[in-house]
């Protein structure tokens, strides 16, 4: 199929915004993203096609060359958006636009706020990655908060017990680097930089746990204008003043690109009042749990993982959604039908259905999310970080602190690196627990990454299926591993979803010296294809 209605004129200003200009299937390019926001918005509303639009609407003139893309239609489409959000208030055109935002400096703190989101993409800097042992400018990389600098007694409090955790965590690295590198095979068939690459990771795996939850990452933002909206009314109604001060810059920033997606963000009547309401909605949750629960048990009882909800027929209803859609029967009907199989029949069913998976990323249909688990979950703060990703899935945690105690990795604790870690452990309540009365919200820095917390995670079976098997791979940290490994027991033992259970084939259990080993194998293979 080819477009007929415009010229070869027109196909040739149209050129250098569009991928193709006769065919069915283009896309934009360079063009503002308030401009390609603004023509979708448009194409809904149109008749004509969108190159005609953006010809006619965008581009009006005497049919001369191209303007420069800066140029192209922005005051056209900044006025469209002033009408369709500000007066007819279609959220969905707030969808169409979208910017690449870098938030540098962020704590550990800040960056589960920043990720809270579900409509947006995220990449944080790696404690497994990088080591946290240089010190640009002179300082360890960890958030200093005003507030607390400025206190006479707890600011130098608390550089020098976050500075004694960095350089807890520097002196003990090269001991687990050649502790771990002595428990990896030399396998004349890993490439040595493959086996260094791997060693490494590992090693800092099992030291992230001295890291404070003030420690910094660089993160990178991809979102439309309506999750941005959304991610800087809650940033800036948050208690965290880190998190109130980059919800400010944010703006600013954000405003100097895609403008006209973000003029509700400030309004009185509009964001602030939004904001206002979630932060209300959480003090009324504080003060109802102390007044109906009374004080919270805090003896740290070990990491565990528990499920507390399910559904008992849940094979039956994954069954009866995935057998509906060819059924030609209403859905209570087929329900009735497969409750009436016996419990084998049921399974052999699913398992007919689920059939052969080549990989992890093979997962069978929308079938999977008729039933669903809620899990509470205790386990260290680090672990919570990677599962706290998954966001298609509710997630919520309780307060970070250190009273739910933490565990001394047995590889540290081999390395004989147990006393020196327990002692930055021991250094950061302290600090914790001067904090917690003038400054209650930025207590949680001092708190490291060993340190457990609480959360519940509520999914799908579908999704269940994906964390399960991403977060049990043999090159993930061996904290979340657990956690993994543990829901899926659990969904086939507790649950009875021996049949659910029984389609994650690619759930990992093995226990290798150095996690990353395969992964950094396959890599140095890739690189030295021609």
């Amino acid at each position: 199929m080819t477009n007929v209605d415009l010229d070869a004129r027109e196909r040739e200003r149209l050129a250098p915004f569009v991928t193709d200009t006769t065919g069915p299937v283009f896309a934009l390019t360079g063009l503002p993203e308030v401009v390609k926001g603004a023509l979708f918005a448009r194409y809904s509303r149109s008749p004509k096609s969108l190159r005609r639009l953006l010809l006619d609407e965008f581009m009006p003139g005497d049919g001369g060359p191209a303007a420069p893309a800066a140029e192209v239609g922005s005051e056209r489409a900044e006025a469209l958006y002033g009408r369709v959000l500000a007066e007819y208030g279609d959220d969905s055109v707030a969808q169409l636009g979208a910017a690449h935002l870098a938030v540098e400096g962020a704590s550990n703190l800040l960056t589960k706020v920043l990720q809270w989101g579900r409509l947006a993409s995220y990449l944080e800097q790696s404690t497994r990655y990088i080591a946290f042992t240089d010190r640009p400018g002179g300082r360890y990389r960890y958030h200093r908060p005003p507030a607390v600098l400025a206190h006479p007694e707890l600011g130098p409090a608390y550089t020098a017990a976050l500075d004694a955790a960095f350089e807890g965590y520097a002196a003990l690295l090269p001991r687990l680097v050649e502790h771990v590198a002595a428990g990896v095979p030399d396998d004349p068939g890993t490439p040595p930089a493959a086996r260094e690459r791997a060693v490494r990771a590992k090693a800092l795996d099992l030291l992230r746990g001295l890291l404070p939850a003030a420690t910094t990452a660089n993160v990178g933002i991809f979102a439309s204008g309506q999750a941005y909206e959304a991610m800087i009314v809650r940033m800036a109604a948050h208690p965290l003043p880190e998190a109130r001060d980059c919800a400010a810059a944010m703006l600013r920033e954000l405003r100097k690109v895609i403008p006209a997606f973000l003029t509700r963000v400030d309004r009185p009547d509009r964001g602030v009042a939004h904001g206002e309401y979630l932060a209300g909605v959480d003090r009324a949750a504080a003060e109802l749990a102390d007044r109906l629960l009374g004080d919270p048990a805090h003896a740290p009882a070990g990491a565990s993982v528990r499920l507390v909800d399910f559904d008992p027929d849940g094979e039956a209803r994954v069954l009866a959604h995935a057998l509906w859609p060819a059924g030609g029967r209403p859905l209570a009907d087929v329900r009735s039908r497969v409750l009436a199989l016996d419990p084998p029949a049921r399974a052999a069913a699913l398992a007919e259905w689920a059939g052969e998976r080549g990989d992890r990323r093979q997962r069978p249909g929308r079938a999977l999310e008729a039933t669903t688990y809620t899990f509470d979950v205790v386990c260290d703060y680090g672990a919570y970080r990677d599962l706290q990703r998954h966001r298609m899935l509710t997630l919520q945690a309780q307060p970070l602190t250190p009273r739910l105690g933490y565990d001394v990795p047995d590889e540290v604790a081999a390395a004989g690196g147990a006393g020196a870690y327990a002692a930055v452990q021991a250094r950061c309540t302290e600090l914790h627990d001067a904090l917690t009365g003038p400054f209650p919200h930025e207590a949680a820095y001092a708190v490291t990454l060993a340190h457990r917390i609480r959360f519940t995670m509520t999914m799908n079976a579908r999704e269940a299926m994906h964390l399960v098997e991403l977060r049990s791979q043999p090159q993930g940290h061996e904290s979340y591993r657990a956690v993994a490994r543990e829901m899926h027991r659990q969904i086939a033992e507790v649950a009875g979803h021996r049949a659910i259970a029984a389609m994650m084939t690619f759930v990992d259990a093995s226990d290798p010296a150095a996690g990353r080993l395969a992964a950094e194998r396959r890599l140095e293979a890739r690189r030295a294809r021609p």
